[in-house]
């Protein structure tokens, strides 16, 4: 018997392992919550797909997507980058990375971590929209953008209410997995 799926991932079996495996299930590590949140702003304006194709790359430029390296990345480090055909070579992006990554660093100074912050928000409840199709799933709500506010001004880039929606699913604070999906059972 075939698995029913949410619909958006039927293209191919790197959307179908993503969405099997990672998308909607809640995260509560560190590096999973910075390597979300990063490649969230590296798709801003672009499909996921086009980002979920060059992870690899992105793990390798970030170093592994740890922050505390991520974050000390200098000038030239984004010089090197902006070589590293592996990946979108946006400035303003890369840059935003390094910004971002000394922003969840001091997150986590003040809250302890990251996740303690960001599900916070939903006093630690997951969000179960249960939509009846993908149509039904909404690119914003009232939920990111309060975490968008709150994100910018602490400092960070590259962190618009569609982005933040989108990371909010990526990371299980919002199940927007559709009603007859597998993943739900």
């Amino acid at each position: 018997m075939n698995k029913i799926r949410c619909s958006w991932c039927e293209k191919d079996d790197l959307y179908r392992a993503y969405h099997d495996n990672e998308w909607g299930r809640p995260v509560h590590d560190e590096r999973t919550h910075f390597e979300f949140l990063l490649l969230e702003t590296m798709q801003a304006g672009l499909s996921w797909y086009t980002i979920l194709a060059k992870r690899e790359n992105y793990r390798v430029a970030f170093a592994g997507f740890d922050v505390n390296q991520v974050a000390q990345y200098t000038a030239e480090d984004i010089d090197k980058l902006m070589q590293n055909t592996g990946i979108i070579r946006n400035r303003r992006k890369l840059e935003a990375a390094v910004n971002n990554a000394q922003k969840f660093i001091q997150i986590q100074q003040e809250f302890g971590s990251f996740d303690k912050y960001i599900w916070a928000f939903t006093n630690n409840q997951i969000i179960d929209n249960r939509p009846q199709t993908i149509y039904d799933n909404p690119t914003t709500s009232e939920l990111s953008d309060k975490v968008t506010k709150d994100l910018k001004k602490r400092g960070f880039k590259f962190v618009g209410s569609v982005t933040i929606y989108s990371h909010l699913q990526a990371i299980g604070v919002i199940n927007d997995h559709v009603a007859d999906c597998w993943t739900r059972q």
